[in-house]
């Protein structure tokens, strides 16, 4: 039995959609010879992939001659949204504050970052300013 699609995307999801991003169109050739300059990949691994990535509606394709051509149908940002909203929801009680507290925590941060980060913060705050 199929394991079920990811809602998220996966590794190799993501990278097919680096290489789309990039491009803004592709063959599937285009982007088999595209991920194989850093890790061999099959172009029936690929075309798979596309067929996931089309049913969850993340990219497009038109025909030319006898291939698709694919491009993103969704932005680098929005992936990133997407992204940052399930983990959010699966390891930070959905709480952006958590999240916050962890990375200060668990990550080194020099004193210029954490400044950055307090500016922007700070910023956000000022009333009047739209969310």
């Amino acid at each position: 039995m199929a394991r079920p699609p990811s809602p998220t995307l996966t590794d190799s999801e993501r990278r097919i959609l680096e290489v789309l991003w990039k491009k803004k169109e592709a063959s599937v050739r285009e982007v088999a010879d595209e991920l194989s300059k850093k890790k061999p990949v099959a172009y029936t691994t690929v075309l798979t992939m596309f067929k996931v990535l089309d049913k969850k509606g993340l990219v497009h394709h038109r025909a030319e001659g006898r291939a698709f051509i694919y491009s993103a149908a969704i932005s680098r940002s929005e992936a990133r949204k997407q992204a940052l909203e399930n983990l959010l929801k699966s390891f930070f009680n959905d709480s952006p504050s958590v999240l916050a507290q962890h990375l200060i925590e668990e990550h080194d941060m020099d004193m210029d970052e954490l400044q950055a980060l307090q500016k922007r913060v700070d910023d956000a705050a000022k009333p009047g300013k739209p969310k």
